[in-house]
């Protein structure tokens, strides 16, 4: 078992602390205003702990960015860019313009094409294994989700296989398979799935559903 350190005080944030909770992790939620998640921790529980952003990243063996896409860049840097060093970081983060709403139920992201969150926030911290996962469904299947006896598919990608590695065992226990697609280059067209995830929810209020890769 691992030591997390879930940065964001978000439903992303609180669901997956739960989620590792669960499958018998140590746990860490951050946030910049802890009075935010008191109501978590006492749900939670008492192996639950609660900290700041710095503490939160310093305590993780594993750091997972689970903030607002435009607030991940300055949650890092509030953490510490140090405590980033060496570590598997899973990011869950989409680039979501919140200025702009839907077309025709299409969100609108604030990236250029050909870049993607996470590739700024390794431009940010270098030294740290991101591996994008958890991006490509809504928080309420992020911890194992009931598709009767069908494991849906998590992408993922990022430059280091021993994080990934780590990532596909979490996934595991989770309740997924793990699709490989690769480096970090990959991260901006898993991003995009977000987009296409949300539509039914965004038409037809359908927030239910996953992806699966089909194989023969």
């Amino acid at each position: 078992m691992k030591k997390i350190g879930v940065l964001g005080s978000g439903i992303v944030g609180k669901t997956l602390a739960s989620g590792f909770l669960k499958h018998g992790h140590e746990v860490m939620l951050g946030s910049r205003d802890i009075s935010k998640i008191s109501d978590w921790k006492e749900k939670a529980g008492n192996n639950a702990i609660v900290g700041t952003f710095d503490e939160t990243a310093k305590f993780g063996e594993i750091i997972v960015v689970a903030t607002k896409g435009h607030a991940a860049q300055n949650a890092i840097r509030l953490a510490g860019i140090d405590n980033f060093t060496n570590k598997t970081v899973i990011d869950c983060t989409n680039p979501i313009d919140e200025t702009s709403a839907p077309v025709n139920g299409v969100i609108k992201f604030y990236t250029n094409s050909g870049e993607s969150s996470m590739e700024r926030l390794i431009e940010i911290a270098p030294r740290a294994n991101f591996v994008k996962a958890f991006s490509c469904v809504g928080a309420g299947l992020m911890v194992n989700p009931d598709f009767v006896g069908t494991l849906p598919t998590m992408f993922i990608c990022g430059n280091s296989d021993d994080a990934k590695e780590e990532v596909k065992n979490i996934l595991t226990q989770f309740g997924w398979e793990a699709e490989d697609l690769g480096k970090s280059n990959a991260a901006g067209t898993i991003e995009n799935l977000c987009i296409l995830w949300c539509i039914p929810g965004m038409l037809r209020n359908d927030w239910v559903h996953a992806f699966k890769m089909l194989k023969k």
